[in-house]
């Protein structure tokens, strides 16, 4: 549970209030936002990405807010989407007149009011473009893709759209590209046992002894089924089979891969299922590029972790491999 905090309503501003002072270097807070902004923007002629959702899942979003990465994150209370005004204040505050692209996961809330935002920019003459994030595969059937939750795979479309901007890319080509990683990411989660919110006893949901639920969501949800809790092994032999039976038509043999802990799970259990993990994706004959082993994308205090894939071509490899610095990534990829 969460054990630090002061009024639980005032959680997110606590959180937003400590984590830019403790950037200052950085970022700094949006004026009048619940919203923090790179320290360099607005640079002007350069595409801005604003990614953003609820509180909970840090390091997304406002610690992937840097150079190389996020231009600014809107954040609104813990699992709960930011308001339409939040999202249009950041945006007039960031966009440097060539156009903003938005991108987070496809959840009903963000996309509503993202959407109410764009409409308001586009109105006023600021080009903006949506990507929705939809990895998730325990959510939605192949056929229908674009339904699906967008979870731990955030982290690969937002790198990708990032380094397009910052290299200098216009708008389409931003947009594009940002579409292509989502494309070619895929993810899949196992929960342990549910988070509980800042002030409250109880989890949202629990997990039964010796059990754990699959294809959990971010905001709290239980998975879509129970099962048996399994021993390293045969987790890492289900979590890898779902995502090989996932991969895009022109896939080639290269993987991204990331192993995201979801707030409980310790870094030493990660690894032990990375052994396992990693033995079999390249015993399918995958090639992984710069494994990511940790917490990425989190959900308080759940006990889980999630696998993703992003399948690189040359194109998204030269994006996911270019240099970012954000408060809580140091991104460095060695070829």
């Amino acid at each position: 549970m969460t054990h630090i905090y002061n009024d639980p309503r005032g959680f997110k501003e606590d959180m937003i209030e400590g984590f830019v002072r403790a950037h200052r270097d950085r970022v700094r807070r949006v004026p009048n936002a619940s919203a923090v902004m790179s320290s360099r923007a607005p640079v002007k002629g350069k595409v801005a990405l604003i990614i953003g959702g609820g509180s909970g899942h840090y390091p997304a979003f406002c610690g992937l807010v840097g150079e190389g990465l996020a231009d600014a994150a809107v954040i609104g209370d813990i699992f709960t989407s930011p308001s339409a005004e939040q999202v249009y204040r950041c945006t007039k505050a960031v966009e440097g007149g060539a156009g903003v692209v938005y991108s987070f996961g496809n959840y009903s809330g963000d996309v509503m009011h993202f959407g109410l935002a764009e409409m308001r920019c586009e109105s006023e003459g600021i080009d903006v473009r949506t990507v929705l994030v939809t990895d998730d595969v325990a959510s939605a059937p192949p056929e229908q893709r674009e339904d699906r939750r967008g979870i731990a795979g955030d982290l690969y479309v937002f790198k990708v759209a990032g380094a397009s901007a910052h290299r200098g890319d216009p708008l389409d080509e931003v947009e594009r590209l940002a579409r292509k990683a989502n494309d070619h990411t895929r993810t899949v989660g196992v929960a342990f046992g549910g988070c509980t919110l800042p002030g409250k006893s109880e989890p949202l949901f629990r997990v039964d002894p010796g059990r754990m639920e699959f294809g959990l969501g971010i905001h709290g949800e239980p998975g879509v089924s129970t099962s048996e809790l399994l021993p390293a092994p045969e987790l890492a032999r289900l979590l890898v089979g779902k995502l090989l039976e996932e991969a895009p038509p022109d896939a080639d043999g290269t993987v991204a891969l990331m192993l995201n802990g979801l707030g409980s799970t310790k870094y030493e259990e990660l690894f032990v299922l990375y052994r396992y993990v990693s033995e079999l994706v390249e015993r399918a004959g995958l090639r992984i590029h710069h494994p990511l082993v940790g917490e990425y994308v989190t959900s308080l205090d759940m006990a889980g972790c999630s696998l993703t894939f992003l399948w690189l071509d040359e194109e998204l490899r030269e994006l996911h491999d270019a240099p970012a610095r954000t408060p809580a990534m140091i991104w460095e990829v060695k070829r």
